[in-house]
């Protein structure tokens, strides 16, 4: 049987992943869409128990709104929590805004603010303000494809000051200014049967060759209702600083639900 303690623990935890839900997280938006509002969240998780107990919850939202005819703000949020045997193994937040302007046209410029934290990573803070531009290669409603760079400062804070780089030790805060590379798309496929869809990003650092991360985040949806998608989704990450005795890549692979609403 469980101790009020652990019921506590977990009534508190779900309360909280309720709480989330309608503001964390999901699939990607179109920032170019002419509809004035536009939100799609997604759920997707694994769990195992027995001998040995493993909980995976992943939540991911999108939301975005015109303020004007040529202003565009995008909030895409997410929220990982794992678990083995009732011990946290990872919480990571990670919220990406963007503000763009003319989406409609085929280049269009964007500032954007990042703001995130990683648990297993030991990262209590990091945050990213820059500004850029995007080509849009493919602006259809079934199929697009978008080339996107900016250029920003960033600072990580660190609950460590020993890292697998020994240059970087000494400190628990790193900051650089930091390019970053986007690949995003999305495409209906087998007559809309299947939607695939990807984001993408690399980010070296300027002013350090060795300081550079990558992540690859790629989903497979099956329409179920109108509004409603069962979702594949692969998350694959790669940083090059990272903590002491740390493994430099994580890959995430999970199943659930996409709700679009608009």
């Amino acid at each position: 049987m469980f101790s009020n303690q652990e019921l506590s623990k977990g009534c508190t935890r779900w309360m909280i992943y309720l709480f989330l839900l309608p503001f964390i997280i999901s699939a990607q938006i179109n920032e170019s869409d002419s509809i004035t509002f536009r939100t799609k969240l997604s759920l997707s998780g694994f769990w195992q128990g027995g001998n040995v107990e493993t909980l995976i919850f992943r939540t991911k939202s999108d939301v975005s709104f015109r303020t004007g005819k040529k202003w565009v703000f995008k909030t895409t949020n997410s929220y990982v929590y794992q678990e083995s045997d009732r011990v946290k193994s990872d919480e990571d937040l990670l919220s990406m805004n963007f503000i763009y302007f003319n989406p409609e046209r085929r280049i269009y410029p964007f500032a954007l603010g990042i703001i995130n934290t990683d648990f297993a990573r030991d990262i209590n803070l990091r945050y990213n303000f820059g500004i850029g531009g995007t080509y849009q290669i493919l602006r259809k409603k079934e199929h697009w494809l978008k080339l996107a760079i900016n250029a920003g400062y960033e600072q990580t804070d660190f609950a460590s000051s020993d890292f697998n780089r020994p240059e970087f030790n000494g400190t628990s805060s790193i900051s650089t200014l930091r390019a970053t590379f986007w690949v995003n798309g999305k495409y209906e496929l087998l007559k809309k049967k299947l939607v695939f869809g990807h984001e993408s990003y690399f980010q070296p650092s300027l002013e350090q060759s060795n300081n550079f991360r990558w992540q690859a985040d790629l989903s497979l949806e099956m329409p179920v209702w109108e509004f409603l998608n069962v979702k594949i989704n692969y998350l694959h990450i790669h940083e090059s600083v990272v903590v002491e005795e740390q493994k430099k890549e994580d890959r995430l692979l999970t199943i659930g639900f996409t709700l679009n609403t608009q």
